[in-house]
C-alpha cells in the first residue's frame, strides 16, 4: 500500500487518482480544503492498494508528500514516515507573516537539515525555462514519474490521466513539460 500526501497541488492529486486507476490499483483520494480560499493550503490525501477503505493518512505515516513550494514542504515533514520521500518545487512563495518580518525566509538548507534528520529522501525541482507557474504539478509529476515513486504507475498512465483532465493548447504544453527531463 502507497500513501501519498499532496500540499496545495488539487492537479496532481487528480492526475495521480486517476493514473493509479489507469495501472489497474485501487485508489481512494480526498482533497481537505479547510480555509483555502483565504490563503490556506489544501491537502490531498490519497491511499493506493488492496484494503483500503478510507483516504484519510495519519500523521507520520505518507511514504511520499509532495509540495509545490518550500513552506508547504516544511510542513508536510510531519506527515512523512521515516525513510518516506519528499517532492517539492524549490521556489518560495512569501508567507504573510515573513512581509512584515516576523518570521525570516525559508532557506533550502532548513527543508534539508530536516529531511536527513529523519531518513527522508528529499527531490527538489526547479525549472527556469517553466513559462506558466501553474506548470509547477507537472513538472513535480515528471519527477514522480521519473523516480518511480508510485511502482506499476508508468509514463503512459500520466498521460491518460493528464488527457482526462486537460484539453487543447494547456494539454499540449503540460504533456511537453511533463516529457521533459
Amino acid at each position: 500500500m502507497r500513501r501519498i500526501f499532496t500540499l496545495q497541488a488539487g492537479l496532481l492529486s487528480e492526475v495521480i487518482i486517476r493514473a493509479c486507476d489507469y495501472a489497474g490499483y485501487p485508489v481512494r483520494g480526498v482533497d481537505t480544503h479547510g480555509l483555502a480560499q483565504r490563503g490556506g493550503t489544501v491537502i490531498s490525501h490519497i491511499r493506493i492498494g488492496q484494503g483500503v477503505y478510507s483516504p484519510i493518512i495519519q500523521e507520520g505515516r505518507a511514504d511520499l508528500v509532495t509540495a509545490l513550494e518550500r513552506n508547504e514542504a516544511l510542513r508536510g515533514l510531519n506527515n512523512l514516515k521515516d525513510g518516506g520521500t519528499l517532492v517539492y518545487y524549490n521556489a518560495m512563495w512569501q508567507p504573510l507573516s515573513t512581509r512584515p518580518g516576523k518570521d525570516k525566509k525559508l532557506e533550502e538548507h532548513v527543508i534539508s537539515k530536516a529531511c536527513i534528520s529523519k531518513g527522508i529522501k528529499e527531490i527538489k525541482v526547479f525549472r527556469e525555462d517553466l513559462e506558466d507557474s501553474r506548470m509547477q504539478n507537472v513538472v513535480l509529476l515528471s519527477e514522480i514519474e521519473k523516480h518511480k515513486l508510485i511502482p506499476g504507475v508508468e509514463a503512459e498512465h500520466y498521460k491518460a490521466a493528464l488527457k482526462d483532465l486537460i484539453a487543447g493548447k494547456v494539454l499540449e504544453k503540460n504533456l511537453e513539460v511533463f516529457g521533459c527531463r
